[in-house]
């Protein structure tokens, strides 16, 4: 199997911690390990990118300016990415992008010219997992307190934290259902694989 060319993540919950319908930049806050999990994979040369639902616009709580912002405040403190993508739909929208559909998923790897098989996302709730499933890309789940216990006991591939996870597909897609990697996180920087030729051709 190919390895993993791009992990994308959730962002509420799951790079930064979940303040509902946030449009401030100063409330960002990353999660623990966020820089760290981050830092390992642009070592590696994995592509990174935010998926995102943000369904705050629909519900008039947010504009897209606000939305912005606080993108920018988290690239500024834990990019760059190279793909953001974000549904502003409200659940009854019908729209194809907003998870648990795979639309941003299918979106972001075209983006970055990846296919969605050598994909993984990871969040902290089912809809996340879902999306990825759809997609035909790897999902892993990293549970809060607001993800259901019915979410972590469906997911294929379950992580204690976001720097676990991460660590767990450096050498290739999730493997085993609960992820786990004790080794020091120096291990993980030390003779880093040459990196990936570039799917679509072009100078990184």
């Amino acid at each position: 199997m190919s390895p993993v060319k791009a992990v994308l993540f959730d962002r509420d919950g799951t790079l930064v911690h979940d303040v509902p319908y946030n449009g401030d930049p100063e409330q960002v806050r990353p999660v623990d390990g966020a820089r760290e999990a981050l830092a390992l994979l642009r070592h590696h040369g994995i592509a990174t990118g935010v998926v995102t639902n943000q369904s705050g616009v629909a519900r008039g709580l947010l504009t897209d300016a606000d939305v912005r912002r606080v993108n920018h405040r988290i690239d500024d403190l834990l990019g760059p990415f190279d793909v953001w993508a974000i549904c502003p739909h409200g659940p009854d929208d019908g729209c194809h992008c907003r998870k648990p559909q795979p639309g941003m998923i299918l979106w972001a790897a075209g983006r970055i010219c990846t296919h969605p098989a050598d994909c993984v996302v990871i969040g902290d709730i089912g809809a996340d997992v879902e999306a990825a499933r759809r997609a035909g890309a790897h999902g892993i789940l990293v549970p809060n307190q607001a993800t259901r216990p019915e979410e972590t006991a469906a997911a294929d591939h379950v992580a204690a934290d976001l720097l676990t996870a991460v660590r767990a597909v450096l050498g290739g897609p999730p493997k085993g259902r609960v992820l786990a990697n004790e080794g020091p996180i120096e291990a993980a920087y030390a003779t880093p694989p040459a990196p990936p030729a570039d799917p679509c051709g072009r100078p990184r």
